[in-house]
């Protein structure tokens, strides 16, 4: 009888090789965790270090931290922000200041047309000695002669006149968007009547009634305009009313054109408020 040759039983075994990329994954994800972690207070040097021993021990010096720039923090980092943050803000304040400089070229030329019509109808009409323009660092200002546009301790503008308030009105169409202010002035003597009880009250209803006639022209916008009555209380610069010759020069209404862009540097050249 023949003896059957019995083979040996061979244990079948799992192919496990998938383990070892497994294991160097998490490894991985376990250092860029770390990495991740140490961020928040690690400063560029030491990050540096750190990515060139882990690719070292990892992946022979070769690996996803190559080339890693961390978040710099700390105050290094804060300085860095700071100036870049100041070279910004600088910029845009050169950028608003060309902006605005622009803006006060172009206004200063509206103005001196402006005023060079003013001047134009004054010499055209005869009115040179009862009208008066000038220019400055705030305003236009027009100054007109009570003789021009009331009688004596009247408001009500000679029909003469009227004429020169309509031209005015005329021109300013053509220059929008400025405030406009019409204030009155008197002398220093009393007035006391029926329709007013002192100079307060005159300088402010010559005011408004100049102002009126303006404001006839429906093209121009009434919330830019104001009307203020003075009294007798700011006569012109150097000009008293202790003769007869200052106070019929004190004695008038100005219109004044406010600028919309008042340079700084040139406001000493604004008069101060003359004084008696």
């Amino acid at each position: 009888m023949s003896k059957k040759h019995k083979h040996p039983h061979h244990e079948e075994h799992v192919d496990e090789s998938w383990l070892i990329p497994y294991a160097d994954l998490l490894t991985l994800l376990l250092a860029l965790f770390i990495v991740l972690f140490a961020m928040s207070s690690v400063d560029a040097k030491k990050f540096e270090e750190m990515a060139q021993a882990f690719n070292s021990a990892l992946n022979g010096g070769t690996g996803v931290l190559d080339q890693t720039s961390p978040i710099e923090t700390g105050p290094d980092n804060d300085k860095k922000k700071n100036e870049t943050e100041d070279k910004n803000e600088a910029a845009s304040a050169s950028a608003a200041d060309k902006e605005r400089k622009a803006q006060m070229e172009a206004e200063q030329k509206q103005l001196e047309d402006l005023k060079k019509k003013v001047d134009n109808y004054i010499k055209a009409n005869g009115l040179t000695t009862q009208l008066d323009t000038k220019l400055n660092a705030s305003q236009l200002m027009i100054t007109i002669s009570d003789n021009a546009l009331f009688a004596s301790g009247s408001a009500t503008v000679k029909p003469d006149s009227r004429k020169l308030a309509v031209a005015i009105g005329t021109m300013l169409v053509s220059y929008p968007g400025y405030e406009i202010v019409v204030s009155g002035h008197t002398d220093n003597q009393p007035i006391s009547t029926s329709e007013f009880k002192s100079n307060w009250d005159l300088s402010s209803a010559r005011a408004i009634r100049f102002m009126d006639i303006l404001l006839s022209n429906k093209k121009l916008d009434p919330k830019l305009f104001s009307a203020i009555g003075y009294g007798q209380y700011r006569p012109l610069d150097g000009i008293s009313n202790t003769t007869a010759a200052g106070r019929a020069k004190n004695r008038r209404v100005e219109v004044s054109i406010i600028r919309k862009f008042i340079d700084p540097e040139n406001l000493s050249q604004v008069p101060a408020t003359p004084k008696e």
